[in-house]
């Protein structure tokens, strides 16, 4: 017996999503059947639909849902029918990165999540009129009304949990909140740079700010961003079309560099200037993914000095354990999520995707259900 669901359907490279009645398979033994609360219009959405990443159309995306349990397979012990649940990326559990603690770095992250369209064995879950659908994007395709998810990628959250507010961890808050947290670990007294003040860049900020770091450095072009970066708990702002990056970062430092810093917009020349700005034994993040084959130019010299570039992606979190701890951060004001959405109805996704395509809206989630 299958689901019925409506279904943001991207039916080609730059064309516009389309609501359509679609079915969902029955649970597999691992899979966890969600009705769909919420969900995060996130970049990597916008980019299969700009044609940036090759993602199999037509199809259903969606990588940031939340909702609640309807039906879980045979074998799925980590969740029940009516738990409150967030899903993020999906992982295999066995290869030696996540053995190790490192699902992000699954060896077969590609294809389960971004440019499969279908589970691990060729198959869809999602099927449309005239068949199957591409689908299983991050393992949900959460543009819609009801989900199908692997066990893996599916946390149980509090039953007083705003899923409308929540819904961006699974992927854009993660990945900002993460590589602070996990990965750059800011110590006592140090200073840090975030490059960009998108959604990812800001939640990187509010996770600076629950450090030690004493100076919180944003740059951006939109003052507006700035500005909210200072509410969010940057000590510095820095508008990079304005002035300088490096000098600024230098001077900001009293001449030594920033201690680490996080790049989140995928543009090689904010790169570079954070690599040139960092201190001896700096530490810069690239977390934002710019077009495949883009290079970035730095003295090789410059990084003898123990400066170090680290590639992140998805906070390097285990969800699980990282999304629980987020969410009570955010149920206790400690960061304030719900300054950067703006709430749309699933009806209005073009609306909401033109918006943050624009940068009128940092953060666009849909009330789906």
């Amino acid at each position: 017996m299958s689901t019925t669901a409506t279904a943001a359907v991207l039916p080609a490279t730059g064309q516009p999503f389309a609501l359509q009645e679609v079915t969902l398979d029955d649970p597999r033994p691992d899979e966890v059947l969600v009705r769909i609360v919420a969900a995060g219009v996130c970049g990597t959405d916008m980019g299969v639909q700009a044609g940036h990443i090759p993602f199999p159309l037509p199809g259903v995306l969606g990588h940031e849902g939340a909702g609640v349990v309807e039906a879980v397979g045979s074998s799925v012990t980590t969740a029940a029918p009516g738990d409150k649940v967030l899903l993020t990326f999906t992982s295999c559990g066995t290869c030696p990165n996540c053995l190790a603690g490192h699902p992000a770095y699954c060896e077969t992250f590609l294809p389960r999540n971004l440019v499969g369209g279908a589970r691990p064995d060729g198959s869809s879950p999602v099927h449309g009129a005239d068949g199957d659908l591409n689908a299983h994007f991050f393992a949900q395709s959460s543009f819609a009304t009801y989900a199908l998810a692997e066990e893996r990628n599916v946390t149980v959250v509090s039953q007083d949990a705003d899923l409308a507010v929540l819904a961006p961890l699974g992927c854009g808050v993660q990945t900002g909140a993460g590589a602070v947290f996990n990965v750059l670990r800011p110590t006592p007294g140090s200073s840090i740079a975030v490059l960009g003040a998108g959604a990812v860049g800001l939640s990187a900020v509010m996770a600076a700010a629950l450090t030690g770091a004493r100076r919180i450095i944003v740059a951006d072009l939109v003052d507006s961003r700035l500005e909210l970066a200072r509410e969010l708990g940057a000590t510095h702002v820095v508008n990079s079309g304005e002035t300088d990056l490096e000098t600024a970062l230098k001077d900001l430092t009293g001449g030594r560099g920033v201690e680490y810093a996080a790049e989140t917009t995928g543009l090689a020349r904010l790169l570079e200037a954070g690599i040139r700005a960092l201190a001896p034994m700096g530490t810069i993040g690239v977390i934002g993914a710019p077009a495949a084959g883009t290079t970035a130019a730095f003295d090789v010299n410059f990084l003898l000095n123990g400066r170090g570039i680290v590639g992140i992606t998805e906070g390097d979190s285990v969800p699980q354990l990282f999304l629980p701890a987020l969410v009570e951060l955010v149920l206790q004001g400690r960061m304030p999520l719900e300054k950067l959405i703006r709430h749309y109805p699933f009806d209005a996704i073009n609306d909401a995707t033109a918006a943050a395509r624009s940068g009128e809206v940092l953060k666009a989630v849909l009330r789906v259900g």
